[in-house]
């Protein structure tokens, strides 16, 4: 599995983990930063997965409007954790990261929710992440 792929998968657990304890990201980071220091056979937290978990947590308001704006039907509160926190971090990269094609941005989030979620969550992934890049220029705003 490429790095990238494995600081995604991270990154998406740590906003899973956060939503699911009612805390912030930035503080199951850490947590995840300090059982990696003293157990070793937890993996180490990578850069980028660091770069993308901050990265949410600086735009988490934005996203979480967006999201709420484009899911046509779905309010967050009724979505799917792990479908909102896939999109959570999708939209993240697509909008905010300049370095990743969006393309792989896209497919990296559909994979996720074929990995973690329902069987219907890919398209409905696929599909928001699709509009998200259609509207990229109008939606990045701080």
């Amino acid at each position: 599995m490429a790095a990238r792929n494995k600081a995604r998968k991270r990154a998406f657990q740590i906003l899973f983990e956060a939503d699911q304890r009612g805390t912030s990201v930035q503080e199951v980071l850490a947590d995840w930063i300090r059982h990696a220091r003293s157990d070793d056979r937890q993996p180490p937290v990578n850069e980028y997965t660091m770069e993308l978990v901050e990265g949410y947590a600086k735009y988490a308001e934005r996203i979480d409007e967006l999201i709420a704006t484009y899911a046509v039907g779905w309010t967050l509160d009724r979505m799917p954790v792990v479908d909102r926190n896939i999109l959570r971090l999708g939209a993240y990269e697509l909008v905010w990261v300049d370095s990743v094609p969006d393309a792989v941005v896209i497919d990296e989030a559909v994979q996720l929710a074929k990995e973690f979620s329902t069987d219907e969550s890919p398209s409905f992934v696929n599909g928001l992440m699709a509009r998200f890049k259609d509207l990229k220029p109008s939606l990045r705003r701080d």
